[in-house]
């Protein structure tokens, strides 16, 4: 049986307070300027409750995902609703990815469920293949899978997904569709799968504004959910009042003419990737072809430790189930961070 592992992110600014932290995902363009004055707006709203219903937010978040008010429900970050699934189905076995972000299966843990794992291969680059639908059985109560994934940030193509789709339809498996990242992806629409949440009314989709937005510290996230008795369990199992005030604020604003922040960020994040890239296999690092916002490579053991002592925070990945010692993801930053951080590889 799973038993809740103790939680180790990037991010950890708190320890380490005077570094470069490359080790967190967020946007590199920064906060939106709207978000910032809502927040500071929201202000005068504190000494309210929050809309339980998020009835503002869940609007915003349907215009911009083109879906049903209805089917969307909110959360205090992306990890509550992974938390908030689980407990409301209460899977006996779960599949997972490994590598994989390690909140599935700290929720998985808490009920105390079976976990499996889909073991991604270093020779096939971190790819899920078609082997994934023989793991897919009967006896699969859920599935967890992100895309891109969170650390290698490889895809699955739309036609694998699919095929996952139709099989944990056959089996009864819900299928929790972590698409957190999918925002930073050059053509997110070649991947997105709202479009077959009708079809398959067993696949939960949940996103977050977090990463794409630059704002992990309000916690804000979504569940896209076709299945209206799958919905009410879940959000039986939220807290009440749990978006705040400041995050239902800042989510609408987020969401208001987003597409030109979206598209620079897509821009960015090609043309800073490209040339970090390059020059890191320059320097013979195994760099795997990230489509997300962040780079995942294999350099020698004790880089982390390394980086740290030169003020550069960067993602240690050995705690990974699947991953070992030496595997690293760093996050795209400014082009002065990015210089730099590639400029102090290059003189080690």
């Amino acid at each position: 049986m799973a038993e809740p592992k103790e939680t180790v992110h990037g991010g950890d600014i708190y320890r380490n307070p005077s570094v470069t932290d490359y080790s967190v995902n967020s946007n590199p363009l920064g906060v939106p300027e709207a978000v910032r004055k809502s927040v500071q707006e929201s202000a005068d709203r504190i000494m309210y409750y929050p809309d339980v219903r998020c009835d503002r937010l869940r609007e915003s978040i349907s215009d911009f995902e083109r879906i049903e008010k209805e089917k969307i429900l909110c959360g205090n970050g992306a990890a509550e609703l992974f938390f908030a699934v689980v407990m409301a189905v209460r899977p006996k076995k779960a599949l997972v990815t490994a590598p994989a972000f390690s909140e599935y299966e700290r929720a998985l843990g808490t009920v105390g469920a079976e976990v499996q794992y889909y073991r991604l291969k270093e020779e096939q680059d971190f790819r899920i293949k078609e082997d994934i639908l023989e793991q897919i059985t009967e006896d699969t109560d859920m599935i967890f899978l992100c895309n891109p994934n969170n650390p290698t940030g490889q895809t699955t193509e739309k036609e694998l997904l699919i095929r996952v789709m139709n099989r944990c339809n056959k089996c009864g498996t819900i299928l929790v569709l972590d698409e957190c990242f999918i925002e930073f992806l050059e053509e997110p629409e070649r991947y997105e799968c709202r479009g077959y949440l009708t079809q398959y009314p067993n696949v939960v989709i949940i996103k977050a504004f977090t990463k794409i937005f630059c704002m992990p510290g309000v916690r804000l996230g979504y569940a896209l959910c076709e299945n209206a008795a799958l919905r009410k369990r879940m959000r039986a199992m939220l807290q009440p009042w749990n978006v705040s005030v400041t995050a239902q604020e800042a989510g609408v604003a987020a969401l208001v003419d987003c597409e030109a922040y979206l598209k620079r960020t897509r821009e960015y994040i090609k043309k800073e990737k490209f040339w970090m890239t390059e020059r890191m296999r320059k320097l013979g690092l195994n760099v795997w072809g990230s489509e997300a916002n962040y780079i995942f490579f294999k350099g020698k053991a004790g880089l982390y430790e390394k980086a740290l002592k030169s003020g550069l925070l960067i993602r240690d990945c050995s705690n990974y189930e699947g991953l070992t010692e030496g595997h690293y993801r760093i996050a795209i930053r400014s082009e002065e961070e990015n210089e730099r951080l590639i400029t102090w590889l290059e003189k080690l």
